[in-house]
């Protein structure tokens, strides 16, 4: 994480509160939990309530230890030739267990998703790693399976099932990048009608990825600089409604032009504290700028993301009320104690609760004598509507409830709520699993939320295939969700 606090948890913890339903006012709270791997990337399964960590197998280990006194040995490791510790890890919510897992390559700063069965699959990495796929099956004794060298050179993008593969040539990246690699991990969102908005610095397109035809060019965003990596802002799908006729997508933060190389000569420059709210749906879509009143959680104020380059962490996560007034759509929440800056991460919990963790700007894991030492802890924020006080408006949904939902299909969920309905009624809004991984560069390239009105989803468009949590809110109460599987 980086720049400023759109940052891992930045637009992250926006969007999850208020999806879920914010409270009436800012708190919240922190509870501190154990050490795991550094926090990268980071997502929960669908199978049982864990959480993934991995760490590259290029920085230093943690001292846990592989299963059955096994160890790798590569000679093209840059770090540990010979290394018998675990760099990624299974951690059970429930239980605080952790399981560790093998990694056989590097797979510092690499990608992925969680496929339609939820298996994630992660790609690439550095060194050894650049072009491996690795797969981690959701079961309770499975292990990271890796394919190396299966990546060709250049940008793959698998859109479907199927043995066929395209290679994209977009010679927008091109046109968008700028003297300090303005335009690295692009900002991603798959539109209503299937295609891909794209944003890189200060551009953004509409893309037909079935035919590379690039269909809409946006107007510019304005606020003064790039807003991808180094100069790393965050972006979010907004909400879709039931119908799913519209979609609005937010950018917020960023850092004034020419930060990155300032950083390198020791001026922190301050980040951008803008955010741009563009319907992408719309006929002639233009840019509405807001100003945040303070920073987003996880990242810093001044500088960039990367190689030590920022400065004053950011600890109160802020929320965005999507429904809002301009002006009056950001909110303060507790502030946290331990600094998330670069390669830190977040996810949501079924229990409503998100868990932050990591916290690493160097090559390799240091632990002292720097500004910013490595950090393996966890911690979880409960947002306000966790609080005793509203205990008795959180919704308990009843089984049998619904584990599969088809699209355009009915659906019924049975709830129990002890104090009654309150005066803003229940309405029902869904999660996908793959929103949580990779949130490390350019968080929220993937997540999108979903109200629904007893309805699956009109198509895949809107709800690609997949895992997705499900939540009964009362007014602004969320329920505990439980696990659904559109298909």
């Amino acid at each position: 994480m980086a720049t400023l606090a759109p940052l891992s948890f930045g637009s992250y913890a926006a969007l999850l509160l208020f999806l879920l339903g914010g409270a009436a006012a800012g708190g919240g709270r922190w509870t501190s939990w154990r050490a795991a791997p550094a926090c990268r990337p980071c997502t929960c399964s669908s199978s049982s309530a864990t959480a993934w960590f991995s760490s590259t197998a290029r920085i230093s280990a943690l001292g846990a230890s592989l299963d059955s006194g096994r160890c790798r040995d590569d000679p093209y490791d840059t770090a540990l030739p010979h290394d018998c510790t675990a760099h990624a890890a299974e951690y059970h919510v429930a239980s605080g267990s952790l399981r560790p897992l093998t990694l056989a390559t590097d797979s510092w700063c690499s990608s992925g998703t969680v496929s339609a069965a939820g298996v994630l699959i992660q790609t690439g990495g550095f060194n050894d790693g650049d072009r491996t796929v690795r797969m981690l099956r959701p079961c309770a004794d499975c292990d990271w399976e890796e394919k190396p060298a299966v990546l060709a050179a250049g940008a793959d993008l698998s859109p479907s099932a199927g043995t066929s593969s395209l290679l994209y040539d977009l010679p927008f990246l091109r046109q968008t990048r700028e003297k300090g690699e303005n335009n690295l991990y692009p900002f991603v969102h798959l539109n209503v009608d299937g295609n891909l908005f794209i944003f890189a610095n200060k551009d953004a397109i509409l893309l037909d990825y079935r035919r590379n035809v690039i269909l809409k060019t946006f107007p510019q965003m304005p606020g003064g600089g790039p807003r991808n990596y180094p100069s790393t802002g965050s972006s979010v799908l907004l909400p879709l409604g039931p119908s799913g006729a519209e979609a609005e997508v937010l950018v917020c933060g960023g850092a004034p032009t020419g930060s990155f190389q300032r950083a390198w000569r020791g001026v922190f420059q301050r980040a951008l504290d803008t955010c741009g709210r563009i319907k992408i749906t719309d006929h002639s879509p233009e840019w509405a700028m807001e100003e945040m009143p303070v920073l987003i959680l996880n990242g810093v104020e001044r500088g960039t993301a990367g190689w030590e380059l920022g400065r004053d962490p950011v600890l109160s996560p802020v929320t965005y009320q999507s429904d809002g007034t301009p002006g009056s759509r950001f909110r303060v929440e507790a502030s946290a104690t331990m600094p998330r800056v670069y390669h830190s991460s977040a996810a949501l919990l079924r229990d409503g609760r998100v868990l932050v963790g990591g916290s690493n700007p160097h090559a390799y894991y240091n632990f002292t004598g720097v500004l910013f030492p490595t950090d393996t802890s966890l911690e979880s924020f409960s947002p306000e509507y966790l609080s005793d006080e509203l205990a008795a408006h959180r919704p308990v949904i009843l089984p049998p409830h619904a584990t599969a939902l088809s699209y355009g299909g009915d659906f019924s969920v049975r709830f129990s709520v002890a104090a009654g309905l309150g005066k803003a009624g229940v309405r029902v809004t869904m999660w996908p699993i793959l929103h949580d991984a990779f949130l490390r560069h350019e968080p929220e390239a993937a997540g999108r939320g979903l109200r629904s009105e007893g309805h699956g989803p009109r198509s895949a468009n809107l709800a690609p295939p997949g895992f997705y949590m499900l939540f009964v809110v009362n007014g602004n109460v969320p329920s505990v969700g439980v696990w659904v599987h559109i298909k």
